[in-house]
């Protein structure tokens, strides 16, 4: 399509700022971009969407635009939003290299652009592409469309099998023929997952081309791989968003498997490919934006339990949130923590919202296809860590619901093998896993216990490492080879403190201590325990934290105490 007819379709909101002379250029596909220099994601003819958030001074724009205009790109607009007006030094920019430049109007989106450029660009393309591509728009922009709508008219219309996976290798969609085949399974899932993850990692453009093999995989290059030809090739496209740091994308980003070698592919098939990922990255965007409102629940409900806010106020926050993540559940449910980290080795790339997003993949049951299976997980983050409110159900009679919660080793059995491929060496993922808690007031020790937890986890080897709750007890295993002097100081340096305020004062501090620990923290219970008003709990155990120097609002020291206890 030409660049005249996008500034003729007035529900676009562009508006020409400059190259009326250049109208007549095609648009081949569109990118939205903030990057200062996008070069390596460009290949010529697209329609650049940008917020103008790589503009920090005036000097900027010359250097940006000169980068569009050597790529061969066909049109720059520019959204409103970020400065209220387009500036005058990106004008004059685009005016000296003779780019189109438009300006998009604040309530027009760049999914809603993209999606018409797509739609446009497929639907000229000649013959039965053509036919199938407008099918696709129509289908799923109607209700009850989606992804299985594409896959179902590639295999109808041009006689291929193919699926929309996660980077985990769970599958997202896959066509509902009844001829369709053969499922995926969730091993060879995962296998081309990690194929994908590997590739993208080294800067390659897709498709990228792998044999699956009786005995492993093989890389198609250039179309040659050795062997005798056998097996199944499958070729790999990318459905990701474009513009920012292959780190930031590549752990989250789903991708379609086509069973096909795409190596023999003419041009025109391969752009209707490339369009339809571009279709259905409009769809995942529209689903991300359904978990709005669970991350800011679980954000809410973080900050109250990190600032040590009282129990019955998380408490009324939890009971906004679980209609939210278990709709239609009549009771409030149990709920279990996870911790998740991803660092990278040169620390410029935010681990938080890979994390975030990692975690919202890996808490689904690898088995469940579809995504609406994540919309009972609420993930935050903060830094480059993330935490994971997970609901679980409230056991029945005989209580067997209760052990269904989530373990690590089960966390990492089909995501480990491709996780680590997309962390290529320069990256890691530790995950810490809590005990499941009854309610608002154990939320804190199980935040306390998954960040412990996941500790445990970074001190192993590997690219992604996992530890339980279950795991933390182990400490206890050690205490017999513990030698007596480092026992006796150790347990001196916590108690001693104690036993002499005690010897004084009387003041029942040990028996105090012991009892917080035993009923995991919680203020309510060990006061009731104690026949105490929990304000007079609340001043032993700050007399506690005085005399030592620890924080029993802390893992860690609480740990120091059990053991210290155990060992005196």
């Amino acid at each position: 399509m030409r660049l005249r007819v996008l500034l003729e379709t007035h529900s676009l909101g562009l508006r020409l700022l400059g190259g009326e002379d250049e109208l007549d250029r095609t648009v081949r596909g569109v990118m939205t971009t903030d990057l200062r220099d996008p070069s390596r994601y460009l290949s010529g003819g697209e329609l650049v969407l940008t917020g103008l958030a790589w503009r920090r001074e005036p000097e900027d724009s010359e250097p940006f635009v000169r980068i569009l205009a050597t790529a061969g790109v066909a049109g720059l607009a520019a959204g409103e939003a970020e400065l209220g007006s387009v500036p005058d030094d990106l004008i004059e920019a685009c005016a000296r290299h003779r780019l189109p430049l438009f300006s998009v109007v604040e309530d027009v989106s760049f999914a809603s652009i993209t999606e018409h450029v797509v739609r446009q660009v497929s639907s000229e393309r000649a013959g039965d592409l053509a036919a199938v591509v407008d099918r696709h728009r129509r289908l799923m922009t109607s209700a009850g469309g989606g992804p299985e709508v594409v896959l179902d008219l590639l295999g109808s219309d041009l006689d291929l099998r193919a699926w929309v996976l996660s980077p985990t290798g769970r599958q997202i969609a896959g066509s509902t023929l009844a001829d369709a085949g053969p499922e995926l399974s969730g091993e060879l899932a995962a296998r081309l997952a990690g194929e994908h993850l590997a590739a993208a990692r080294t800067g390659r453009r897709g498709p990228h081309r792998v044999t699956i093999e009786g005995g492993g995989v093989q890389r198609l290059v250039e179309g040659r791989r050795s062997g005798d030809g056998s097996g199944t090739t499958f070729s790999l496209f990318a459905i990701r968003q474009e513009g920012r740091d292959l780190r930031q994308t590549v752990l989250s980003d789903w991708l379609l498997a086509v069973e096909a070698d795409a190596g023999e592919w003419p041009a025109e098939r391969l752009d209707l490919l490339h369009g339809v990922t571009q279709l259905i990255a409009v769809e995942r965007d529209r689903r991300d934006a359904a978990r709005t409102v669970r991350r800011r629940l679980a954000q809410e409900v973080l900050e109250l339990v990190q600032a040590g806010a009282p129990p019955a106020e998380i408490a009324a926050r939890l009971r906004v949130a679980a209609p939210v993540l278990l709709p239609g559940l009549g009771t409030a449910p149990h709920w279990q923590l996870v911790v998740a980290r991803v660092e990278w080795e040169d620390g410029d790339v935010p681990g938080g919202p890979v994390a975030q997003s990692l975690l919202e993949e890996m808490l689904v049951d690898p088995g469940a296809a579809g995504p609406e299976h994540s919309d009972r997980i609420a993930v935050a983050h903060t830094g480059d860590e993330a935490v994971a409110l997970v609901p679980l159900p409230v056991p029945d009679e005989s209580g067997d619901s209760a052990a269904t919660g989530l373990h690590a080793a089960e966390l990492l059995r089909l995501v480990q093998e491709p996780l680590s491929r997309g962390l290529d060496d320069d990256g890691r993922l530790t995950v810490g896993v809590s005990a499941a808690v009854h309610s608002a007031e154990g939320l804190r020790g199980a935040l306390e216990e998954a960040r412990h937890a996941r500790r445990v986890a970074a001190a192993r080897n590997g690219l992604v490492c996992a530890a339980g709750h279950e795991e933390l007890a182990s400490h206890v295993l050690l205490l017999p080879f513990v030698p007596d002097d480092v026992r006796r100081a150790f347990t001196a340096r916590l108690l001693d403190p104690l036993r002499e305020y005690d010897r004084k004062h009387r003041a029942e501090l040990i028996p105090t201590l012991e009892a917080f620990l035993d009923c995991d923290g919680s203020w309510t219970r060990c006061a009731t325990r104690l026949h105490l008003h929990v304000n007079t709990l609340r001043y032993r155990v700050g007399r506690i934290e005085q005399l030592t120097g620890r924080d029993l609002a802390r893992l860690e020291d609480k740990l120091d105490f059990f053991l210290a206890l155990r060992m005196s």
